[in-house]
């Protein structure tokens, strides 16, 4: 697929190196009205969860309230291109993620922004883990009996995502390349949706975030059968790896991160990075998010600048695995 290789190196090309520029006491940024922090998902997805615990932790400090609006649609380019074209003041801001600052350059042929060119990251939040789950009443008790079961029924089985381009969808189609199956998608406009009908029966099997699914899990609800991450999770300790059950080179995690058009002047842009970055190092915040089943690895401009680079890398490498044009 030419279009991803030409896309992301010309997403590298652009990315200089920045550096924060700390103004001084005297010339330090302040707000002058509420800050609006765009989620481009439906509301109760743990993507909102997150957002909201920072927007309420960093409003005291910066003596205005930042304000969640949640703007879904279009695999959450609809919201994070709201951002792009936004007022670049400083009172405006998103909570975006691999999917709308990274897999939506190589899957929509017109994503309306530029992931690089238009953003500038405030913080690095962390990443998702990702959990296979199915159904309660599926036979697939592991993830080598839902490999059989798929294989069994080729497109019969149904998984759903949190939208074409999501984590939750790229990783299940680098999973069914590595295996060999195939199942049909069915796309959710945010985890919350997607949740319900795992739970209501509707939809087989699902690799979506720990963050989604964890209270699910717990409460019986949903049955968890593989962890895709190299080693296993404190808070699910009995729920195996691929690895252990002898899938390989099909681990996958979803990163967020927090970023503000790349107009906006550099003394709001450090205040607010700076802010930001202080909330994510809070035990409270630390402890609250957890709690959402994220894990925090927060990383300022600096430091996630070229891990955001090496990222959409290595999706663009899923998404040509996978076989995925971009959409129209």
């Amino acid at each position: 697929m030419p279009m991803i290789s030409r896309r992301v190196l010309f997403g590298l090309g652009l990315a200089a190196p920045a550096f924060i520029r700390h103004a001084d006491a005297q010339t330090r940024w302040a707000p002058s009205r509420p800050i609006r922090l765009v989620v481009a998902y439906p509301a109760g997805g743990p993507t909102d969860g997150i957002a909201r615990i920072v927007a309420q932790d960093i409003s005291t400090a910066l003596g205005q309230q930042v304000v969640v609006e949640n703007v879904g649609g279009a695999s959450g380019a609809i919201g994070t291109r709201q951002v792009a074209k936004g007022e670049a003041d400083g009172h405006l801001i998103t909570f975006g993620n691999n999917q709308t600052h990274g897999n939506n350059m190589f899957l929509l042929k017109e994503p309306g922004y530029d992931a690089v060119k238009d953003f500038y990251p405030l913080a690095g939040a962390g990443a998702f883990e990702h959990i296979f789950v199915v159904k309660n009443d599926s036979p697939a008790k592991s993830i080598q009996e839902l490999i059989q079961l798929a294989k069994s029924k080729p497109g019969e089985l149904n998984y759903g995502s949190t939208g074409v381009g999501s984590g939750s969808h790229l990783s299940t189609e680098l999973f069914m390349v590595r295996t060999g199956i195939k199942m049909t998608h069915v796309p959710y406009r945010g985890a919350a949706p997607l949740v319900q009908d795992i739970v209501g029966g509707r939809i087989d099997v699902a690799n979506s975030t720990m963050a989604s699914v964890f209270t699910q899990i717990q409460g019986g609800l949903m049955r968890g059968i593989a962890i895709g991450s190299p080693k296993r999770n404190d808070k699910l300790p009995n729920l195996p790896t691929l690895r252990e059950q002898g899938v390989t080179n099909a681990d996958a995690e979803s990163w967020t991160a927090f970023f503000a058009p790349a107009a906006v002047p550099q003394a709001a842009l450090d205040r607010l990075s700076g802010e930001i970055m202080a909330s994510l190092a809070k035990p409270s915040v630390v402890e609250a998010i957890g709690k959402l089943g994220f894990s925090i690895t927060a990383r300022d401009p600096a430091a996630f600048k070229p891990y955001h680079l090496q990222e959409m890398q290595t999706w663009a490498e899923i998404i040509k695995a996978a076989g995925i044009e971009p959409a129209g």
